[in-house]
């Protein structure tokens, strides 16, 4: 185990990390104008790619680093997740940030694709967002740089966007970068959902800050929702009215799990990938109010006829020789009719 001060240092190297304390160059002063950020899906994966049901699979936060480092991120953990994603074999995997522990550490990107070869044996779609963990570093466009060299055919993108058949769209957002309005990434969302294809019924969203949360009072409280992110879920709800499609939204950062609606839209946070756990004050919206601690977790949804039908499945013991998971929470986001909402473009 570590000693209080060496985990005391641990703590402020990653709060420096998350608030450019230490950074040269900031994620957030990166110019955005000139990526890649088109109107369309920047992917299509077509209806005969995709097994019957379709499923995706959603979650966040593994923090891939050395296997020696046990207390940023508990490696068994983040391994049998892999596995066991793999088993499942999903037709997507959507990462909600935090991929790496360290954006500058180009081993983490290597440990990433060695324990993840088992989703490329089994040839799955994997999407990820940029978190605050893929610019720890004295240099973001070097992190940056680094993050493309892992994720080539995202290069010159912070944000993109990717259509799974005629029912499910999956947008990727970078919030590191502003969502404020008349920012480039929210010029684009807006293009993006007010562009969708007719025949979409459910976007998910994976970003890692998240937009809703538990608010807390006493600890982590430099987690609770920021105003970048609460602009996302301002336009969110005010779209989901005019929009058909049924918006469902999953984060990290917070290294747990929480479920939340507001004006319509579904907000996870799917932080349970393997790092370090941090407890939560459960707040009375949140719909999961179970105080099982740590929920080392990931979210499988399942396409039905009218609706998504998402299952949590959580770690029995973490600290059990053979890791097993159970259902510990269960919900349905419900298709809108087709009759009910106007074709109303985004924006408007």
């Amino acid at each position: 185990m570590p000693t209080r001060r060496f985990a005391f240092v641990l703590s402020l190297a990653c709060a420096g990390a998350a608030s450019g304390l230490f950074a040269q160059s900031r994620a957030s002063d990166l110019p955005t104008s000139q990526l890649l950020s088109q109107p369309g899906p920047t992917f299509t994966v077509k209806e005969n790619q995709l097994q019957s049901p379709v499923s995706v699979i959603t979650y966040g936060d593994m923090r891939f680093t050395y296997p020696a480092n046990v207390t940023s991120t508990n490696p068994r953990v983040r391994k049998w997740l892999v596995q066991q994603i793999a088993t499942e074999h999903p037709d997507a995997v959507l990462l909600n940030g935090d991929v790496p522990l360290a954006g500058d550490v180009k081993n983490d990107y290597q440990v990433y694709k060695t324990e993840t070869e088992p989703w490329r044996n089994a040839k799955l779609h994997v999407f990820p967002a940029l978190g605050n963990h893929e610019f720890h570093g004295p240099d973001a466009q070097q992190c940056l740089e680094n993050w493309w060299n892992a994720f080539p055919e995202m290069r010159n993108r912070r944000w993109y966007s990717a259509q799974l058949g005629a029912k499910i769209y999956s947008i990727a957002l970078d919030s590191d970068a502003s969502l404020l309005p008349d920012s480039d990434q929210a010029k684009w969302l807006n293009t993006q959902l007010g562009g969708l294809p007719a025949s979409v019924d459910y976007v998910f969203i994976n970003l890692h800050h998240p937009p809703v949360a538990d608010i807390q009072t006493h600890i982590e409280v430099d987690h609770n929702p920021r105003p970048n992110e609460i602009a996302l879920r301002d336009l969110l709800g005010r779209l989901q009215a005019q929009l058909h499609a049924r918006f469902i939204v999953s984060a990290g950062h917070i290294h747990n799990y929480e479920r939340h609606e507001q004006d319509g839209v579904v907000y996870l946070v799917s932080g349970g990938g393997g790092a370090h756990p941090y407890f939560v004050e459960r707040t009375k919206d949140d719909q999961f109010q179970s105080q099982l601690f740590p929920n080392y977790h990931y979210v499988r949804f399942t396409l039905q006829a009218d609706r998504l039908h998402a299952v949590m499945y959580r770690i029995v013991d973490p600290e059990a020789a053979n890791f097993t998971v159970d259902a510990k929470d269960t919900f349905d986001v419900i298709a809108k009719p087709r009759s009910s909402v106007p074709a109303t473009a985004a924006g408007r």
